[in-house]
């Protein structure tokens, strides 16, 4: 056979190879069951239609259209961009539970929701996610429902491109005189813009203001970076606007040797942001990494936000806010050598604790308190009082010991003190105390000695007479040593005497 005769046939023999290899899987692909459940979402109900701002209860049915019983069904509504879905975001996970929808059967989903209040007069479009099992296998599909919203009628009379100008704080925000809005712990000024290019005098003026702002951690510690994210809103309902530049420069703040710098400084980058685009009647987040000073006084900075944007007919506008950031100082304290006198107690004896409490942060410490506890001892708490900024406060306890305690166990001294927003914390401090067991004295031997009563002196008296008794003996011994002397003396002489002669 010839060379292309040869290769002629390998090429049909693996074709002819793979078409048998391929032709099982085509038939086990097509013998894959169709899933016997098929659920239906708002089916035979009406659009339903709710006014801005008002509390709404959306109740949609879920019908298992299929054969077999639906297990497991959970429903819950995707929100990708905020502004396309029209309910206020009030919870972290709004999934409901339905359970088991049988073939042929209903089950209603209901929702509490609050409509926003710059909803515009249409349609929204509303997908839900819904994931449910058949015993076996888990399934999952997004459903589409449409929510018909109209404005508030004050909203709708009225011409925001004219007059004053709109804030929208967020829910929990407090409006203030001069366009100032509390927020969370912090405050925003808006101010009207200005025509800086172009643009005509009867034209009107598209509003970009400062909704709201949040920080991540939400509390800024100085001396600690944080992020912040700015909500943007056009106001405008014709007008979109682009080409946005922002810049935030803080206020110079500090002690005395660092008064001339910033008090926020960016982390990395300059403190300028750019946006491309805010269309009419929606808000943006913009984000900067920022730094806090360490050496801040605990209170609000103020951050001065200056806008520059630009509208469909390259007019040139310029505008600015305030935003006023909270900033905490760290408590920070420390304590000197716990001193105990005396180290070591009996049951039932106390013990005197001391030590001092030195403030080395730049914040006051309020209504500060010490506890102590451990097993076997008892004391009661002790309250320091308010401790300045580079002051020193004394802890002076006693500690009874209730029970034998061995040495080397620990005791516990807990610190606990209030900042200026009156939030609990607390520090602890080991130490070691032994306790011993009482004496035989103290357990109750000496108890059992019956106390005298009072009345005739019968002790001394009975101590008198044997006192008298023992000098009367005493004495009549020595008398009798003194006469046998003198008889021995005496006979010795006679003895003597009769020698002589």
């Amino acid at each position: 056979m010839k060379p292309g005769r040869r290769s002629i046939c390998a090429i049909l023999v693996l074709v002819l190879v793979a078409g048998w290899l391929w032709t099982p899987a085509l038939k086990v692909h097509a013998a894959e069951p169709i899933p016997e459940i098929r659920l239906s979402v708002g089916n035979g109900q009406t659009t339903p239609e709710f006014t801005a701002g008002e509390k709404v209860i959306l109740a949609v049915n879920v019908t298992n259209q299929g054969e077999k019983s639906a297990y497991n069904v959970r429903i819950s509504p995707v929100i990708e961009v905020e502004n396309e879905w029209p309910f206020e975001i009030q919870n972290m996970n709004e999934e409901l539970l339905l359970g088991e929808i049988a073939a042929g059967a209903s089950t209603e989903a209901k929702w509490e929701w609050t409509v926003r209040s710059d909803v515009e007069t249409k349609a929204y479009k509303s997908t839900f996610h819904i994931s449910y099992d058949d015993g076996v296998d888990e399934y999952h599909e997004d459903k589409v429902i449409y929510v018909k919203t109209t404005v508030q009628k004050e909203d709708a009379e009225s011409n925001p491109e004219e007059g004053t100008l709109e804030q929208e704080p967020n829910p929990g925000a407090e409006q203030n005189d001069g366009g100032a809005v509390a927020f969370g712990g912090g405050e925003i000024y808006n101010s009207d813009p200005v025509v800086s290019r172009g643009g005509s005098g009867n034209a009107s003026v598209p509003r970009v203001i400062v909704t709201g702002f949040v920080t991540t951690p939400g509390v800024v510690n100085a001396g600690s970076n944080f992020q912040l994210t700015v909500h943007v809103k056009n106001t405008s309902t014709t007008t979109a606007v682009s080409n946005m530049l922002f810049d935030l420069q803080a206020p110079s703040a500090g002690t005395e040797a660092a008064a001339e710098a910033p008090a926020f400084l960016p982390a990395s980058g300059s403190s300028s942001i750019y946006l491309d685009y805010i269309p009419a009647g929606e808000t943006r987040d913009i984000s900067i990494d920022l730094n806090a000073r360490a050496d801040l006084v605990q209170k609000p900075y103020s951050i001065a936000m200056s806008m520059k944007y630009e509208d469909g007919s390259a007019a040139q506008f310029e505008g600015s806010s305030s935003l006023a950031i909270p900033v905490q100082q760290a408590a920070r304290f420390e304590f000197s050598d716990i001193e105990i006198a005396p180290e070591s107690i009996q049951v039932g004896e106390e013990a005197n604790i001391t030590c001092s409490l030195y403030n080395t942060g730049r914040t006051k410490l309020y209504n500060v308190k010490v506890t102590f506890s451990g097993d076997g001892i008892s004391a009661k708490d002790v309250f320091v009082g308010n401790v300045e900024s580079g002051a020193t406060g004394t802890i002076d306890g006693m500690i009874t010991g209730e029970s034998e305690i061995p040495a080397g166990t620990k005791c516990k001294m807990v610190v606990s003190y209030e900042d200026e927003a009156g939030r609990v914390s607390s520090k602890e401090e080991q130490f070691e105390l032994e306790v011993l067991p009482a004496t035989v004295e103290e357990s109750g031997m000496m108890k059992d000695v019956p106390v005298e009563e009072k009345g005739f002196p019968i002790v001394p008296i009975i101590i008198g007479v044997v006192a008298i008794v023992v000098v009367v003996i005493l004495i009549r011994r020595r008398k009798k040593k003194l006469a046998w002397a003198e008889e021995e003396d005496l006979a010795d002489e006679v003895e003597r005497f009769t020698e002589d002669e």
